[in-house]
């Protein structure tokens, strides 16, 4: 199994995710963040997984800009997912999270959303992570690849 990783970073908790993702799939994987991203070569990879943090309960600009050149129905037969990273806040709660956004979006290119988006916490606005949960991402990345 082929499988690409894609991600946003701030201040660098979502890249530690999207690289403990990478590490825990036991095949072929590329991790790389939103720039270097190819929108037009994903046909190639089996299962594409897509996170950024929650800026203003939506994914980065960068990540915005990258679906909008994702062609109509890539992701037709594609296995995808899609995470962010976000406080526990109450109050964030109310604008939404980077995660459902980018499931709709995978989705729309006509991707087969192997799970719901997946959040993994930070500390603070700017982070760091909140203990374990690179090891959580490894755990959630083999539940991905089981599927």
């Amino acid at each position: 199994m082929k499988t690409l990783v894609i991600y946003d970073t701030l201040y660098g908790c979502t890249e530690k995710i999207a690289k403990a993702i990478g590490a825990a799939i036991e095949s072929e994987v590329k991790v790389v963040k939103v720039g270097e991203a190819d929108a037009a070569g994903l046909d190639s990879y089996d299962l594409i997984v897509v996170g950024s943090p929650t800026q203003g309960g939506r994914h980065t600009k960068d990540m915005q800009a990258f679906f909008k050149n994702v062609p109509a129905d890539a992701l037709k037969d594609k296995n995808v997912a899609a995470f962010d990273t976000r406080m526990k806040s109450w109050w964030v709660k109310v604008f939404g999270w980077a995660a459902d956004h980018i499931a709709d979006d995978l989705k729309d290119k006509g991707g087969n959303l192997l799970a719901p988006g997946e959040a993994f916490f930070v500390k603070g606005s700017k982070g760091p992570l909140v203990d374990g949960e690179e090891e959580r991402a490894a755990a959630w990345a083999k539940t991905l690849v089981k599927k």
